[in-house]
């Protein structure tokens, strides 16, 4: 099979849509939350585990198993897939954005990318063509282009990134020779709108099958983001998925989703999750808080997860403050159980007509992050 995308049913109140990825290794219902399995594993979690939760899809990064343990030897074992025994569809992000978060250990030209290595101090290259050879041998579902992510507030700057990106995308479409795979063009234009249009509007001349939104959630406000995404919706392509890279906050999966997002990842759920904190419908909680030493409930009481299943709150603390390893795993579980069932039920809300009710009355009790408080969501160097 080869990569598609139906658009199924879009809500009447908002750009809000929901349809289907056909991808060699099964369907992606959309819109979609991706667990972050930057090294070929969702960190404490096995792929039953993953199944059990009822993923379609997870992303790994080329920059990071390209280092280690590189791409020959996983391609030797057949790809990721046989490499991680995942038998879903997976997604490879390029490397770009953590090839230039690494300020002082990397050099840009025109052709490429020269960076040292956060492991060992070696000096590496990327260029476009090198990239997707290397996601060739990867072999994920979807591929991406490598692009240049620059500080979103910078104006010069972000042409300048813009326009490389441009010529890049165009190198890695005439390297790519795999047809089972699908490669995504990747917008950037910083929090700019002539940038972002002009650039959304360049790549959709080179009708990929879908479309990445680089260069968010990087520093800029949550306002800024949402003012970029509502001006994307109309000019990308209405048959062809949109994945907002890097962002996946409870309260993004509402508000991106309300402006025409399909696709989402982000570190935040699992990363939260083995530092103690873990996500309610009225917000997060610090399980170290003393308050829990010796409560008997659940983290949620209608949460169906393995977690609140079976585990109070007074033992989850216990696990965390002993630095016992079950606790993250726990914590884990209760967290992307939390984000994929969300987004089942988003997707639910727009094929029954009430999504925009649906999200309002979320937001109205749950208690986000205060935005001054917020981590970029794709960190540069350990990953997820």
């Amino acid at each position: 099979m080869t990569f598609s995308f139906d658009l199924l049913i879009e809500d009447k109140n908002s750009p809000a849509r929901a349809g289907i990825i056909h991808t060699p290794h099964g369907d992606v219902p959309t819109p979609v939350f991706a667990p972050v399995g930057t090294q070929a594993t969702v960190k404490t979690l096995t792929p039953t585990d993953l199944h059990d939760l009822k993923a379609t899809l997870i992303l790994s990064n080329t920059h990071h198993l390209y280092l280690r343990p590189g791409p020959e030897l996983i391609a030797d074992f057949g790809g990721l897939h046989h490499f991680m025994q995942w038998d879903g569809p997976i997604l490879t992000d390029s490397g770009g954005f953590q090839v230039f978060s690494l300020e002082g250990l990397r050099k840009i030209d025109e052709d490429g990318v020269t960076f040292r290595s956060h492991i060992d101090g070696s000096m590496h290259r990327f260029t476009p063509e090198r990239v997707i050879d290397i996601q060739e041998q990867l072999g994920a579902d979807i591929i991406m282009a490598f692009d240049e992510c620059p500080p979103p507030n910078d104006y010069d700057y972000n042409v300048e990134a813009m326009k490389r990106t441009h010529r890049w995308a165009e190198r890695c479409q005439a390297a790519h020779q795999r047809t089972d795979q699908a490669l995504y063009g990747i917008v950037q234009g910083g929090v700019f709108a002539d940038l972002r249009a002009e650039s959304a509007e360049f790549l959709t001349t080179l009708d990929f099958p879908g479309y990445g939104i680089g260069g968010l959630s990087v520093g800029e406000t949550k306002t800024q983001m949402h003012q970029m995404l509502e001006l994307l919706h109309p000019i990308l392509p209405r048959n062809k998925p949109r994945y907002l890279m890097g962002v996946g906050s409870p309260e993004d999966l509402f508000e991106c989703v309300a402006r025409g997002v399909d696709q989402f990842d982000c570190v935040l759920p699992t990363r939260i999750a083995r530092n103690g904190a873990v996500f309610t419908h009225q917000g997060r909680i610090n399980l170290r808080n003393a308050r829990f030493a010796t409560d008997k409930n659940p983290i949620e009481t209608d949460c169906q997860c393995y977690t609140c299943r079976t585990f109070s709150l007074a033992y989850l603390r216990h696990l965390m403050m002993a630095k016992e390893i079950l606790a993250l795993r726990l914590t884990t579980l209760h967290n992307l159980h939390f984000m994929l069932e969300l987004m089942r039920r988003i997707r639910q809300s727009i094929f029954d007509g009430n999504f925009t009710a649906y999200k309002d009355s979320f937001l109205a009790v749950y208690q986000a992050v205060p935005e001054e408080r917020r981590a970029k969501r794709r960190q540069p160097q350990n990953g997820d």
